[in-house]
């Protein structure tokens, strides 16, 4: 099996609270686990991975998911613009 682009970071995916709150807001989700929706996410065949500088950005379905790629922090997550 290939390995995920994000490897190792995989597991130790995070967000602050500041975080959950701003995705939820963002993306008008309805769930406590943040971090697990977006591990879904970006697991997800359909997901498009770009690695710009210090960033992850991951495009899938109608959303874009920002990981920062030292800590593994979920910084934040938007609806894509068309």
């Amino acid at each position: 099996m290939e390995e995920h682009p994000l490897g190792e970071c995989l597991e130790r995916l995070h967000t602050t609270e500041l975080g959950a709150l701003r995705i939820r807001r963002n993306l008008k989700l309805d769930t406590e686990d943040v971090v697990a929706w977006c591990k879904e996410k970006i697991v997800s065949p359909r997901a498009l991975l770009t690695r710009r500088g210090k960033n992850w950005y991951i495009q899938v379905d109608s959303c874009v998911i920002t990981v920062n790629a030292g800590s593994c922090t979920i910084i934040t997550a938007h609806r894509r613009r068309e």
